[in-house]
């Protein structure tokens, strides 16, 4: 027996300054429950932690007040993979801040106060399975390029935003795309939204209810209905809607086209005129010449 004690003896000893030092990389305030995750969830904290191990990997931040995330975060960070910061005070997300973010699989902005999703914002973050971005009531725009390089993404949540609208090149960019959740925005049915009413029939399974579960708003009444009740012809008028730049198109072409023909007008008549007047002289010489 003796010798199996002195045989654990050291094992104990290292096991106990693993565990020791463990909490001592622990930020303030959180719990590590294993050497690779933070939980800061519910802290009541108005900025991100202190002194969070380099080698985190599942960061929870959730159900705090913080403002805003430094965009050279994710540089020091460079092993995590999952990263919650639902329910916050988040407006915006800063140019570059998640450029760094090549292992980030999961990925939770939701119930935040985002306005806007810029092009770039995820910096093409190729490793990134599950975005969820549902519940910020001011997030009214997303770039078209917005989920730009997220070749893996599988899992889009956009639902219960402030969005009328939203162009087809940001969903048609992800390759990957599983699922995606739209319901509860205020979409309005006008010939903008024409083209996703298209591809939401097309890639209805991709929708959890399918496109009963979407309302939009009749431009002509204000009248919410569902998308069920819509077809391609209810766009019918949009296809022979005329945008400005067609408008200015066709102005430019009508301008042109009467400046040509006035143009030619004015030459052939320069050149009936020559003729006449060359007509009339050579007839003056003849007469002339015969007496």
């Amino acid at each position: 027996m003796l010798p199996c004690v002195c045989w654990l003896q050291p094992l104990l000893v290292l096991l106990s300054s693993v565990l020791r030092a463990q909490g001592e990389n622990c930020p303030a305030s959180c719990l590590c429950p294993d050497p690779h995750t933070v939980d800061c969830s519910g802290r009541g904290l108005t900025r991100l932690p202190d002194e969070i191990p380099l080698d985190v990997r599942r960061l929870l931040l959730s159900d705090n007040c913080i403002p805003r995330i430094p965009s050279d975060f994710l540089v020091l960070y460079s092993d995590l993979v999952y990263l919650d910061l639902r329910n916050n005070s988040l407006s915006h997300i800063e140019p570059g801040t998640l450029s760094t973010s090549s292992r980030l699989v999961f990925l939770d902005l939701g119930s935040n106060n985002l306005t806007e999703i810029p092009s770039g914002t995820f910096g093409q973050s190729r490793s990134l399975i599950k975005l969820r971005l549902g519940n910020n009531p001011y997030l009214s725009r997303v770039n078209e390029d917005a989920f730009l390089g997220l070749t893996s993404l599988r899992e889009l949540e956009l639902e219960r935003n402030a969005l009328s609208g939203l162009q087809v090149g940001a969903l048609s960019q992800l390759p990957s795309l599983r699922v995606v959740r739209l319901e509860g925005n205020p979409w309005v049915c006008n010939c903008n939204f024409a083209n996703l009413f298209g591809w939401l029939e097309e890639n209805s399974q991709k929708l959890p209810n399918g496109v009963e579960g979407m309302e939009c708003t009749l431009p002509m009444d204000g009248r919410r209905v569902s998308l069920s009740q819509l077809s391609q012809d209810s766009f019918r008028e949009c296809q022979i809607t005329l945008t400005l730049t067609d408008l200015l198109i066709i102005i430019f072409s009508g301008i042109s086209v009467s400046v040509v023909a006035i143009m030619t007008s004015f030459f052939l008549a320069s050149i009936v005129h020559c003729f006449q007047r060359t007509s009339k002289t050579t007839k003056g010489d003849e007469e002339e010449s015969e007496e």
